[in-house]
């Protein structure tokens, strides 16, 4: 088992002191610990937030979950389907950024119908 030095009596030394005596990690320790706006957050009793507040976890979560919900699809509905097209076309749309399946969608109709 190692043995734990004692610490430093650094009672009226500056950081300059302290960090030529004892290194510039020692002074701002140092500094941390007497500056009385700083305080240590003991983590050994902390709990999860659903174990202290169940009711407002479950209420967050369900919050979450609705606005992750889709709306209902605008008019017209489009199918779902599955089409193999050659890949250097898949990549030509992919790489023009989102919504590259509604630009191959509007393509395709001015293509079949005329219509932009």
């Amino acid at each position: 088992m190692s043995e734990t030095k004692p610490k430093p009596d650094l009672t009226g030394m500056t950081f300059r002191e302290i960090a030529a005596k004892y290194g510039e990690e020692t002074a701002i320790h140092a500094g941390i610990a007497a500056d009385p706006d700083t305080w240590e957050l003991d983590m050994s009793r902390a709990r999860p937030a659903a174990e202290v507040l169940p009711d407002l976890v479950e209420r967050y979560e369900r919050e979450q979950a609705e606005r992750r919900k889709r709306g209902p699809q605008k008019a017209p509905t489009k199918e779902h389907i599955s089409v193999r097209l050659d890949s250097d076309l898949v990549e030509y749309f992919r790489n023009s950024g989102r919504g590259w399946q509604t630009r191959l969608n509007a393509m395709l109709r001015r293509e079949v119908f005329g219509e932009g």
